[in-house]
């Protein structure tokens, strides 16, 4: 097994990869120029914010473990800890490291020579929530947890600590020695969090004691009840804490899936929520329609939501089928009904209570990157990952993703750093950009030709389009592709019919006198209830009489003149027969005469790539792995808009949507796609953290790949030497340059390429002060909380 020491773990969250945020190093300001979009969180002085109060703040899911370095820890590991334990290093606003002043006094390189030292002088009122002072005995017992010298103990990451030769107590007990065997420029990244000896002194300890509890804390809030009943978690005042004490008294971690935290916002169960595109525009529109900028739908509902969803021939239909003949149909439609009003209303409640919520913007630390696995097929030749890379329109991509939400759509321009980070720079001219002659002369040198013959099977992945593929679950419903839509001339396959809505709704009309034109069903003398009325308004259309809506004369005279259309068309695509005069052998029941010899088959013509580009026989298809969950909208949007610039190159694309539990672990992971779409988060310390991800895969002993976290198995020998040279470079700007240099040697290989900064969308109450969407930044957790109401005074300035 590779010897190489991961400092993070890859972790996958409805297509995403994740990595823990952590902290990095640096000097010099105007390195890595400005972050592409600022923090949104309603920055306000602490005397402008009350004391006291509860912040409800959602989370993807309560931990399965407090201990960050466990290979099961989470961002809601990673949020806890960073409120109530020692975090040395906190990033600023642009993802750069800084001393954190309510644990550090100073930390610094003392020496160089001969070995690397680094001294840490604890701020002298920085204690445990026991009164037990933090100290020298932390750093020891941590350090000796995270060496990977005792393999008792279960732990996910081990770099930097490696490197360390001892921990020692300085001239007192407020400093800290600790002394390198090998120098280790990213030491910043170490000891943040730092957990209690109770918790790293023994192997049961680490392993077990802290997965549900620490008894031991020392942030401005300390860990209360985990209620798992009620996912919630909650953060209560640390009533030792030293520093700027907390404004809040209370913050509750809410366990809220993403897909229902819109209802939970107007619900009043949560506060403060990340939220997807989605539920941004369900915010959007709320407070829209309490401008009264938009017309509101039937019977005041909005204008949109499930009731909007409904096309005027499809409320036709329910209500024909509703009060149709057929008694067990029409019980079964009018319960569909009553619940289709149910949600309608609910929808109309929710977004009223929606009106009351902001959404705060900006950039994830994380990007968006097309990941081209590079071990076999077409794209293990470099010079076909490199066309398909300059066929990217990056900057189109960023900003069909982007710039609807009003943010920066500049594409990303390197793989170890964002921008505002010390270590960014725009590496992607090693590689180039978009170009499609390049890209054409890239695919005809590695043998790629348009009108190739091809003398695979017809149908394997053959022909101008792959038709698209999912293996898992395909929803419906408007926006997802599979809304009911039929095109007129479409054959459906069954019964060899014309499907369209005029016939469903022709053959579900009840019998009786017809209504006059421009009735609408369920009116007087309809014979609906009052219920069924109102379920039938939430449907209604919501502009005057539509022909489509006529009841049955109309229907059905528009139904035969598309019948006759079909059967007309249908007639004209038969060939005419060929008539000399004489009967045809065979024909009326007649034998063909055997002394007439029969005609010599003809000779099968030669199938080509067309305008498609092949090699070998063979056409260049490449499989595009995309996940189908909700939240993934942008990544099948992007991925649908790659798949058309590569068309433009001649290159075919079999796209498969799976479901997101099996799209890192059973395709990911393990190979099994061309071209893939998920997200790296920046880190601070590229040296360190970037280094599994882009490392050359080794050979294992079983002949498979040891690929550590390099998904895409590109990587060279020259990459992996300039991350070891810049992770033991302590000369900050040389390290930083390393870096750059290995970037472009990443941009070179083209193994993944970076699209974009993923959005950051955070739901939130007005009043509330200091949160939202922090970007490249560590929240400051005691800073939190409600406005003060304004004073006179401050209305008279208004």
């Amino acid at each position: 097994m590779s010897q190489r020491r991961r400092r993070s773990l890859a972790l996958l969250t409805s297509g995403v990869l994740a990595l823990p945020l952590l902290t990095g190093c640096g000097a010099g300001d105007d390195e890595g120029g400005p972050a592409a979009a600022g923090q949104d969180i309603a920055t306000t002085a602490r005397d402008k914010v009350a004391d006291g109060g509860v912040l409800r703040w959602a989370v993807d899911s309560l931990p399965n473990t407090l201990n960050t370095f466990q290979a099961d820890a989470d961002a809601t590991t990673a949020r806890i800890a960073g409120a109530v334990l020692p975090q040395l290093f906190v990033l600023d606003a642009k993802g750069r490291p800084v001393a954190n002043p309510d644990y550090l006094e100073k930390a610094e390189v003392v020496e160089r020579e001969p070995k690397q030292v680094v001294l840490y002088k604890l701020h002298q009122q920085a204690v445990w929530s026991d009164g037990r002072e933090i100290g020298a005995a932390d750093f020891v017992a941590q350090w000796r947890a995270l060496n990977g010298k005792d393999s008792a103990y279960w732990t996910a990451r081990n770099a930097g600590y490696d490197r360390i030769e001892k921990i020692e107590r300085g001239k007192t007990d407020l400093e800290v020695r600790v002394t390198f065997s090998k120098p280790y420029a990213d030491w910043r990244a170490l000891f943040t969090p730092l957990y209690p000896k109770q918790v790293t002194g023994t192997p049961d300890a680490f392993n077990e004691g802290a997965r549900g509890t620490l008894k031991v804390t020392a942030g401005p809030f300390g860990l209360g009840a985990i209620d798992k009943k009620t996912g919630t978690a909650a953060l209560t005042r640390n009533p030792r804490w030293w520093g700027q004490p907390p404004k809040l008294d209370t913050l509750v971690l809410t366990a809220v899936p993403r897909a229902g935290r819109p209802a939970a916002l107007a619900a009043g169960k949560i506060d403060l929520a990340e939220i997807d595109r989605a539920g941004a525009d369900r915010i959007a529109l709320a407070r829209r329609d309490a401008k009264g900028s938009a017309g509101a739908g039937s019977g005041g509902a909005p204008a949109h939501g499930p009731a909007a969803a409904v096309t005027p021939a499809q409320a036709t239909l329910s209500w024909a089928i509703a009060f149709g003949a057929d008694e067990e149909k029409a019980e079964a439609e009018q319960e569909n009904r009553l619940k289709k009003a149910e949600a309608a209303k609910r929808y109309a409640a929710e977004q009223k209570a929606l009106r009351t919520f902001t959404v705060r913007k900006s950039l994830e630390p994380a990007y968006t990157q097309l990941a081209m696995n590079g071990a076999s097929g077409p794209l293990a030749d470099e010079r076909v990952r490199r066309a398909v890379a300059r066929a990217l329109d990056r900057k189109a991509l960023a900003e069909a993703v982007l710039k609807p939400l009003g943010l920066p759509a500049k594409p990303v321009g390197s793989h170890l750093a964002l921008a505002g980070q010390r270590a960014y720079a725009d590496n992607s001219g090693a590689l180039g950009g978009q170009d499609t002659q390049a890209a054409q002369a890239l695919l005809a040198d590695a043998g790629w030709r348009r009108g190739g013959k091809l003398t695979e099977p017809s149908g394997a992945k053959a022909g101008p389009e792959s038709a698209p593929q999912d293996d898992a679950k395909t929803p419906s419903g408007p926006g997802t592709g599979n809304d009911g839509l039929y095109i007129v001339g479409q054959d459906d396959g069954h019964n060899g019919e014309l499907r369209s809505a005029t016939a469903d709704l022709v053959r579900a009309l009840p019998a009786g006198p017809a209504a006059g034109p421009g009735t609408l069903p369920g009116g007087h003398g309809s014979g609906a209830t009052g219920t069924d009325a109102g379920a039938f308004a939430a449907y209604a259309p919501r502009t005057g009489p539509s022909p489509v809506l006529a009841p049955a004369p109309f229907a059905a005279q528009q139904e035969a003149s598309i019948l006759a259309q079909a059967a007309a068309l249908a007639q004209a695509a038969q060939p005419a027969p060929a008539d000399d005069g004489k009967r045809t052998p065979g024909r009326d029941g007649e034998a063909a005469d055997p002394a007439k010899a029969s005609p010599p088959p003809a000779k099968q013509a030669v199938r080509t790539s067309g305008n498609m580009l092949a090699k070998d026989g063979k056409p260049l298809t490449l499989r595009f792995v995309l996940p189908s969950g909700p939240g993934s909208e942008a990544l099948r949007t992007v991925g649908e808009r790659i798949t058309r610039m590569l068309q433009k190159l001649g290159v075919q694309t079999e796209m498969t949507k799976v479901a997101d539990e099996s799209f890192f672990k059973d395709h990911i992971a393990s190979g099994q796609y061309d071209l893939a779409l998920y997200s790296w988060p920046a880190t601070a310390y590229p040296a360190t953290d970037a280094r599994p991800i882009f490392a050359k895969p080794e050979p294992a002993a079983d002949g498979s790949l040891l690929v550590e976290q390099n998904y895409t198995r590109v990587g060279t020998d020259h990459i992996d030497q300039l991350f070891d040279q810049a992770v033991g470079e302590l000369d900050e700007e040389q390290s930083r340059e390393l870096m750059r240099k290995a970037d472009a040697r990443i941009w070179a290989a083209a193994g993944s390429i970076p699209l974009f900064q993923r959005p950051e969308l955070v739901a939130v109450k007005p009043s509330l002060a200091n949160a939202g969407a922090f970007g490249l930044g560590t929240p400051r957790f005691q800073d939190i909380g409600w406005k003060k109401p304004p004073t006179a005074k401050d209305k008279k300035k208004k």
